[in-house]
């Protein structure tokens, strides 16, 4: 026990989740006669599921801030109809009608955040409106009608990484992007530990490094392993290629920049927050924004996958994206979350679904255990909470973040209520 307290920092409850997403790949492995792990599948599984984890990036910011999205399934919908319209009757190339989805995701993001923002209206109520309002124009536009949009535009949401290079039995640019991940991970691990002991902090263990160090590296070969392996034509898909740059972007937004921990004080205490300096409204107008603008672009992906824009795209999207948030180690009253929190959040449902659909298990009894899952997880999450202790995964970035903290020249109010919440 020792062991694993110097290995996962002292605490293993905060590696939870990650926990629970093992321990469900390895059941559903053994209880599949093993079709979990195989490369088809985990394709699949990621094609499947890559629109809902890039909400996800969106929501946890949403509710880091203190509030909540209920209108991101019928945002992505209306954007994905107007945008096969554009490609079809009005002679948009692909390229066009990504940039034209994702400008028209920026408008309807300021047009909510502005309710929000500046009038004051609580982003439930705002989005509640939204969802209604957004679902209705996709059904008004589309005619309630599916609209195709070209192969090009397909790619987007179904394409792979193309073959290059000698035969190798592998898939050449799925290889090479896993060893970029595995050096990217060593690389980093290194500069925090010496940046750590420059700062003269505490640094774990040699053989505590090295055992993190080749548990995730191992993982991120075997991944890359199957997506290599898959049936011919197949390789790492695009939108997964997505998801791993948002998951970069945002996870240096919200871990390195000034406006990522704004975003941080704002919801753990808006008061104090603007005391120190924050421009509170500031803040809620471009996380609603940018929520907004990913909506959009999942809502194209979806579209590219399933090749044509339809009136029932979108339908449930948000209740899938709250969930993976709160699974994720998100808090109900804000503060509280990760990106990588979110995504972990969100493979865990995407996993669970995956193998009670491999189990043969009914619509009826899948949805009574997702929900018995969330219970359990928001659950926990307040059992810590009472316990004084961080949410599920609210330290797995604590490393990291120990040696990016907030510079001297800002105002050191901020940094102390960021502290005290995040």
């Amino acid at each position: 026990m020792n062991a694993l307290k110097k290995l996962f920092g002292g605490n293993t409850r905060q590696f939870g989740m990650i926990f629970a997403l093992v321990a469900l790949i390895v059941f559903f492995q053994i209880f599949t006669e093993g079709r979990t792990l195989t490369p088809g599948n985990v394709i699949n599984l990621f094609n499947g599921n890559s629109y809902i984890l890039i909400l996800a990036i969106g929501m946890v910011l949403v509710i880091i801030a203190g509030h909540i999205d209920l209108s991101v399934g019928s945002v992505a919908a209306f954007v994905g109809v107007f945008v096969a319209l554009a490609m079809r009757d009005w002679g948009f190339p692909w390229w066009a009608g990504v940039l034209f989805g994702l400008v028209l995701g920026a408008v309807i993001g300021a047009w909510q955040g502005f309710w929000v923002a500046y009038v004051g209206i609580p982003a439930f109520i705002v989005t509640l409106a939204g969802m209604l309002l957004f679902r209705g124009f996709n059904q008004f536009v589309g005619k309630s009608n599916t609209i195709p949009v070209p192969k090009e535009f397909q790619f987007l949401g179904s394409g792979y990484l193309p073959e290059v290079g000698p035969n190798t039995g592998f898939n050449n640019l799925t290889l090479l992007l896993g060893l970029i991940a595995v050096a990217f991970v060593v690389i980093m691990s290194l500069r925090a530990r010496a940046t750590s002991k420059a700062l003269g902090a505490d640094v774990p263990e040699l053989w505590v490094e090295v055992t993190k160090l080749v548990l995730i590296c191992g993982a991120i070969l075997y991944a890359t392993y199957l997506f290599a392996t898959g049936r011919p034509g197949t390789s790492f898909p695009i939108p997964g290629l997505i998801l791993a740059v948002l998951v970069l972007i945002y996870g240096f937004i919200a871990d390195k920049t000034v406006l990522g921990r704004h975003v941080y004080a704002v919801g753990g205490n808006r008061h104090a927050a603007e005391l120190s300096g924050v421009q509170s409204k500031k803040v809620n107008f471009l996380v609603m924004m940018n929520m907004s603008v990913l909506a959009g672009l999942a809502g194209m992906i979806f579209v590219g996958r399933s090749t044509a824009s339809g009136p029932f795209d979108g339908v449930g999207w948000e209740l899938d994206a709250i969930a993976a948030v709160f699974i994720g180690g998100a808090a109900v009253t804000g503060g509280v979350g990760t990106v990588i929190g979110s995504i972990v959040g969100g493979l865990v449902m995407a996993v669970l679904n995956n193998g009670l659909q491999l189990l043969g298990v009914g619509a009826d009894l899948t949805q009574i255990i997702k929900g018995l899952v969330l219970l359990a997880a928001v659950a926990f999450d307040v059992y810590n909470k009472s316990q004084g202790k961080r949410s599920i995964t609210g330290l797995l970035m604590k490393n990291f973040q120990r040696n990016n903290e907030i510079k001297p020249d800002e105002t050191t109010s901020t940094k102390e209520v960021i502290s005290k919440e995040a």
